[in-house]
């Protein structure tokens, strides 16, 4: 992969992150900020939770996407960005386009999914 390509996926990804932690920051501020006075009754209270579960699986996925984004931007400093983890075969440029993120061509991928599948 030629350099004008690694510098432009390090932008992509760079800015992915940046966006996930100003979402962090503002789910901290706005979404998990309860009063008890807010909460008059069960129902309210159990609404209240249930939207906070929710938010706790999504920043949890968040996390999840952040330690790819680290992991790829730590490829690009060793120079084995865009390299399947699988089969060490180049990752194609449209799923690079697609998720930046990613450690695992189509077809290591599919067979990881395959897997989970028969397994879950």
């Amino acid at each position: 992969m030629d350099t004008k390509t690694i510098i432009r996926f390090k932008k992509l990804l760079l800015e992915e992150k940046q966006r996930l932690l100003n979402n962090s920051k503002n789910a901290m501020k706005n979404e998990l900020a309860l009063s008890p006075d807010d909460l008059p009754d069960e129902t309210d209270l159990a609404a209240s939770q249930i939207n906070q579960n929710l938010v706790f699986k999504l920043r949890d996925r968040e996390r999840q996407l952040l330690t790819k984004i680290d992991e790829a931007l730590a490829k690009i400093e060793e120079g084995t960005f865009g390299v399947c983890e699988s089969c060490e075969e180049p990752i194609e440029p449209k799923r690079l386009e697609a998720r930046p993120s990613t450690a695992l061509c189509i077809a290591c991928k599919e067979k990881q999914e395959h897997r989970q599948k028969i397994y879950a």
